[in-house]
């Protein structure tokens, strides 16, 4: 009599804690679908993307950056070919379900629950038009409910033709661009009509993954993109195998003359800030240009201008070899915070998200990196200013460094050393600290190191990995920051348009060096600029070696 007792009062709460479930699941499920059921499907028909807002160091406005005004065509302008290629490639099934794919689902879902994330979307084009209702790049379960019921309702509305039309006109295609008509003229500088087979599974290829496969940032990827959805195409018989061999076989020929609709204020450095919001803290590209965020930045307006007007004075530049621009770049950091303060990647053209010299360029570091991997290293080691060196013709082991000129004293001084930038005399103070020493202090600095660096020509810049001007200037910033070096940074804050605080950066200081010690490389590298290698930037207050960089 107690078991059963016991059995019912188990079956009772065990039906009580099912029945509170259901009754928590169904209100749930009201709430995101009442919610889902607000949003309203008249702005698919006039789309308004809101511009991203850049702020300099005192909060002002100083730039933004948005997509090209959407100039919308009717379905009638676009080739048939194109049709049937963003059908072909985004989703086969489009005519066939009601504005979800269940079969997609299935597949992302399963796919998800292996990877423990959500990594694929198994997205219609109804539901990736529905997401331009929701101005965010979240992935996350509710928002998926709320992309469903959306798609759902998007479909009892519209027609097929509609929402393709709607999809083609809104979609990102990226470079900072929307729908299919500035997407021809950005890429190919033509009107949609007019775009070529080759030109359409180019375009159809590009909403997939458009910063990965954008033709301007790599035009091999693009191409196999490009031919994939050709294939697709062939394999349809949408064309024939005449048409595919010529498609496929088609040079990619891309705009070679500037737009205006990218080129925002103090540009370098707005693609600079883009970029580490997408790379460094996980923001995607179409909300940054769509969302209305507000993007708190280190930027002093000053510097930047003066950086800007510098570049734009031809008579500061050596003449350019024939088609080709004498190409430069600068960045400004504040040493006391890691702040960048003005950046300048390029000279001549802009492109959105171009390729900057000042972050992305590697080259190998030469005499400038002789500050940080010898005498740097050598101080906090017991070396001083006047402690004496060799300069005279030596083998280490195999590896014999020449002077400039061939001109050797037989001994100097650290100071005359780094000042001069003798190269002898750096090698043989690294063999005496040993490389190790100076290895430590390098990737301590930041500054990334090989397996196969470990040998006396890292004295002189002889590196397997090479370095962007941006990694030497965080580098160096410890100097006047009295050995404490801060990592580099062009954001401070990223909000909302109505201030809610999406990121905020937490400032941390490595401790590289003592503080007396950096004090005496400030000192040495003054006399650098003063007397000795960079004497022609002598009227900048300025750090140097044997190098192009001003801090």
């Amino acid at each position: 009599m107690k078991l059963q007792l016991n059995k019912r009062r188990i079956l009772k709460g065990i039906f009580i804690f099912a029945a509170v479930f259901m009754v928590i699941m169904v209100m749930i499920l009201t709430i995101l679908v009442v919610g889902a059921y607000q949003e309203d499907l008249s702005q698919l028909e006039d789309p308004l993307p809101k511009a991203l807002i850049i702020f300099d160091k005192e909060e002002e406005v100083v730039s933004e950056r948005s997509s090209a005004q959407f100039n919308p065509v009717p379905l009638s302008q676009i080739p048939e070919e194109l049709l049937a290629a963003i059908v072909a490639v985004e989703d086969q099934r489009f005519y066939d379900h009601s504005g979800v794919d269940l079969r997609g689902i299935v597949r992302s879902a399963w796919r998800n629950m292996r990877a423990g994330s959500i990594v694929e979307g198994g997205s219609t084009l109804t539901q990736q038009l529905a997401k331009n209702l929701f101005l965010t790049s979240e992935r996350t379960y509710t928002r998926k409910f709320k992309e469903v019921i959306t798609a759902y309702r998007i479909e009892g509305q519209y027609s097929k033709e509609d929402i393709l039309e709607l999809y083609l006109n809104q979609i990102y295609f990226g470079e900072g661009t929307w729908g299919i008509q500035n997407a021809a003229q950005i890429y190919f500088g033509k009107d949609i009509e007019e775009i070529t087979l080759s030109e359409a599974a180019l375009l159809a290829a590009l909403p997939k993954a458009p910063t990965h496969y954008s033709p301007f940032k790599n035009e091999e990827k693009a191409k196999e993109r490009r031919n994939l959805v050709l294939y697709l195409l062939h394999d349809q018989n949408v064309i024939d195998e005449n048409e595919y061999d010529s498609a496929v076989n088609e040079e990619i020929i891309l705009r070679d003359w500037e737009l205006d609709v990218l080129r925002g204020k103090y540009p370098s450095y707005v693609d600079h800030v883009i970029e580490e919001a997408i790379h460094k803290h996980g923001f995607d590209e179409e909300y940054l240009l769509t969302g209305g965020l507000h993007i708190y930045t280190q930027m002093d307006v000053v510097v930047q201008t003066a950086i800007e007007t510098t570049y734009e004075n031809e008579a500061l530049f050596p003449e350019n070899s024939g088609d080709e621009i004498v190409q430069s770049a600068t960045v400004v950091m504040d040493p006391s915070n890691g702040g960048i303060r003005g950046l300048v990647g390029y000279r001549g053209e802009h492109f959105h998200r171009g390729y900057n010299r000042a972050t992305q360029l590697k080259r190998q570091p030469g005499s400038s990196i002789k500050p940080l991997a010898v005498y740097a290293p050598a101080l906090e080691n017991g070396y001083k200013p006047d402690s004496m060196l060799i300069d005279e013709k030596t083998d280490f082991n195999g590896y014999a460094p020449r002077n400039y000129n061939d001109s050797y004293q037989g001994s100097v001084s650290l100071s005359d050393a780094l000042v001069y930038s003798i190269n002898v005399p750096a090698v043989a103070l690294l063999h005496e600290i040993g490389i190790d020493t100076g290895i430590g202090f390098l990737e301590k600095s930041g500054i990334p190191m090989h397996q196969d660096d470990r040998n006396l020509s890292i004295a002189l810049g002889g590196f397997t990995e090479r370095v962007s001007p941006l990694e030497m200037a965080q580098a160096f910033s410890m100097f006047p920051n009295l050995g404490s070096m801060n990592q580099a940074h062009a954001i401070t804050r990223i909000t909302s348009s109505t201030g809610k605080v999406l990121f905020e950066v937490v400032e941390k200081a490595v401790d590289v060096m003592k503080p007396e010690n950096a004090y005496r490389m400030t000192q040495m590298l003054m006399g650098v600029v003063q007397e000795g290698t960079g004497k022609n930037t002598a009227s900048h207050q300025s750090l140097g070696s044997n190098m192009t960089l001003i801090l």
